[in-house]
């Protein structure tokens, strides 16, 4: 396989610089642009895993080896400046340098003016992507210099600046190089489509070519460490403790000061009081404030910082919002009036209710313009309360948290991304009890609404943050724990009141939705996709416009969905010859999408959040003033921008969310297809890819800003 790698890089070698692609080239920016890409991320990294050093000095004279070579190769010097060249801290910096470099008009035009020039840009290409992909290949005798999951920020950080410079080919509206300009057009292609048509050559294959080795290193690392081992369970006193349930040498509430603070039962009434009160306001000002968005609390809290620090802190903590929520705060209060006696019916304890209403959520979201109406925005959330007292004022548990809650379910599959979770520390004491106070409660706090058994519980999943159970556990024996994020998407086998993922189509639905909305929701605030709808309404009136739009909606977020991974499943069925009926292997491998889907929000969301930061103050202003407790005039002139990082940061989330997904299809694939682990992983991870391509396209384009002044 060496010899045969080393043989298809001269062979790419020969195609990029001998081969009929050198003439297009000068005609073509877009052929131009492949053979850029053959030299710096096919060729050497082809080469480099031919371990091409010892055949080659096999290979020459001995004389020359023995008198000349060797002595230059084993000088302490030369071994010193080509350790410093190879180092990843080198290495990097010089082949993105090469990249922007060759790719600035004055020198691209240098270099297609003149043939001397032109391959010394070729060799600088070569020479530095030899130089970058030498850390990741490692060819013999290379040592490491840093540990090899290292190498995945490495090919992340190159991949974003990758993405940058094509994105800047794609989207720029004016030709970048007179040269092509003044060529003749061939296939009909204008010089701006065909630049267009460069930067996404250089942007699809040239993410994917970083991202590859970026997975495999990803998976081989974590498989090595034993995260991708299936846990198992073992009886333990006839109570079933999960090995997935070790110590963990991080407990929040074990932080001093901190830990007492936050499992106080004061201190989550504290935060819903708070979260309460800004919900009046939002309500108070959404229905008598200005009917403007921008200046209303009800058109910029809500949709602008809320949203955006609910992703962030469940990214980085854990489902802390759901601990603060006023729906349960108003719910309490309403147990005091309605008796709560009945048990939800049988039929609707799944999660499919809750999906029905995410949908209905996401398409009045658009439709109505839900964040450009105050009003119907006050409205939904005192909705939102009397549902949540209604439903759980007449049954019994947290019913409406865990069947009902559209935003209790994204926050659900959201955490199962999260680094912390609520669990037990010491699985050998739950052995030893008897009364389960954790989840019946005791004269000092209830237990678990949700009905979570915290010895037989794993993951995020339905679990509210309430700690209930903390409070009422004798022993003291549960934490909010730091676990590897995405971990319990890897266990197969039955969870407290959440049962298997792979018998549960409701819960695969659920992610399913919520990933494909997490793209759908930003496509439609990109300027293509908003003049697309435009069209439609300009096209068939408002109304036939409208039927239009919401049958594309649902096509996206419902029909895609189940034809995408119905088809995936039959595929990887059928390749892998499998016997397992196509119900599970769908409902499996569609909840490994929770972390592209997730990575997309937090990417989508946090981009308002920070262009939009400044958006608050002059309505806090305003909305104060309306109380006489300020005189000025609101500043409505504060400018809101994009920082220069944020781009960077919006592709390393979606790359992070990507890789993730990858990572835990192929470790699906692994231990349900055997020796077919590749052709049952190949569809699944197309899906994954298709999507990343979608996310990196929504992310380069011009997005509204909603929720403020500036639209």
């Amino acid at each position: 396989m060496r010899l045969v790698s080393f043989l298809c890089g001269l062979a790419a070698l020969l195609v990029a610089v001998a081969s009929p692609l050198d003439a297009f080239a000068s005609w073509l920016l877009s052929m131009h642009m492949v053979q850029h890409l053959i030299l710096t991320m096919v060729a050497p990294p082809l080469l480099l895993l031919g371990y091409p050093l010892l055949p080659v000095l096999s290979g020459l004279p001995r004389s020359l080896v023995s008198r000349g070579l060797g002595p230059f190769l084993t000088d302490p010097l030369v071994k010193k400046i080509g350790g410093l060249l190879v180092h990843p801290l080198v290495a990097g910096p010089l082949f993105m340098l090469s990249n922007v470099l060759w790719h600035i008009p004055y020198c691209y035009e240098l270099a297609l003016g003149s043939e001397g020039w032109h391959r010394a840009e070729h060799a600088c290409f070569l020479g530095t992507a030899i130089l970058f992909w030498w850390p990741v290949v490692q060819p013999w005798p290379a040592r490491p210099v840093w540990p090899r999951w290292a190498m995945v920020p490495y090919l992340l950080v190159v991949d974003v600046q990758n993405t940058i410079l094509s994105g800047f080919f794609t989207f720029y509206d004016r030709v970048l190089y007179p040269t092509y300009e003044a060529a003749p057009r061939l296939m009909g292609w204008s010089a701006i489509y065909d630049q267009a048509a460069a930067g996404a050559i250089m942007w699809v294959p040239g993410s994917i070519v970083y991202l590859l080795p970026a997975a495999v290193i990803t998976v081989k690392a974590l498989t090595s460490g034993g995260l991708a081992r299936p846990h198992r369970q073992v009886a333990t006193q006839k109570k079933l403790v999960s090995h997935s349930q070790v110590s963990s040498s991080f407990d929040l509430l074990k932080v001093p000061f901190l830990g007492l603070i936050i499992r106080a039962g004061w201190f989550r009434r504290l935060l819903q009081c708070v979260m309460f009160l800004l919900a009046m306001g939002v309500v108070a000002d959404g229905f008598f404030g200005p009917q403007v968005s921008g200046m209303n609390l009800a058109g910029v809290l809500p949709w602008t910082h809320w949203r955006g620090c609910t992703v962030v802190v469940l990214l980085v903590a854990g489902n802390f919002f759901c601990m603060a929520c006023p729906f349960t705060f108003a719910r309490d209060l309403g147990r005091r009036i309605f008796p709560a006696t009945r048990r939800w019916p049988t039929a609707l304890r799944s999660k499919w209710g809750a999906v029905g209403l995410l949908v209905c959520f996401f398409w009045a979201y658009e439709f109505w313009g839900l964040w450009a109406t105050p009003w119907w925005t006050a409205a939904s959330i005192v909705f939102y309360f009397a549902a949540a007292i209604l439903v759980d004022g007449m049954f019994r548990g947290a019913t409406f948290c865990k069947y009902v809650c559209p935003i209790g379910q994204f926050h659900f599959v959201s955490s199962l991304a999260s680094p912390l979770e609520v669990r037990v520390r010491e699985p050998s004491v739950c052995a030893e009890c008897r009364t389960h106070d954790c989840l019946n409660g005791n004269d000092r706090d209830r237990g678990c609404e949700l009905s979570l058994f915290q010895p037989a519980k794993s993951g995020n999943m339905d679990c509210t943050f309430c700690l209930d159970c903390v409070r009422a556990c004798p022993a003291d024996n549960v934490g909010i724990l730091a676990t590897p994020p995405g971990r319990d998407l890897l266990y197969e086998g039955k969870r407290s009141m959440v049962g298997d993922f792979s018998n549960r189509p409701d819960l695969a639905f659920l992610v399913l939705a919520l990933t494909f909305a997490a793209f759908a929701n930003a496509a439609g605030m990109v300027a293509p996709m908003v003049a697309q709808i435009g069209g439609l309404r300009e096209s068939f009136g408002v109304f036939w416009g409208e039927i239009s739009e919401t049958l594309y909606f649902l096509g996206v977020v419902v029909a895609a969905p189940l034809v995408a991974v119905f088809g995936c499943g039959a595929i990887a069925r059928w390749v892998s010859g499998h016997k397992e009926t196509l119900r599970p292997i769908v409902c499996r491998n569609a909840m490994m999408f929770a972390p592209i889907g997730f990575s997309m929000w937090v990417a989508h969301f946090t981009y308002h959040l920070v262009t939009g930061f400044t958006s608050a103050w002059p309505v806090l202003h305003r909305f104060a003033a309306d109380f006489g407790m300020a005189s000025a005039t609101p500043n409505w002139g504060i400018e809101t921008s994009m920082p220069e990082w944020l781009p960077g940061m919006q592709i390393l989330l979606l790359n992070a969310g990507c890789l993730f997904t990858l990572w835990l299809l192929w470790n699906s694939a692994q231990r349900n297809a055997g020796r077919w682990t590749f052709w049952s992983f190949l569809p699944w991870g197309g899906l994954a890819g298709a999507l990343y391509a979608i996310g990196v396209w929504i992310l380069f384009q011009p997005m509204e800003m909603r929720g403020t002044l500036m639209q």
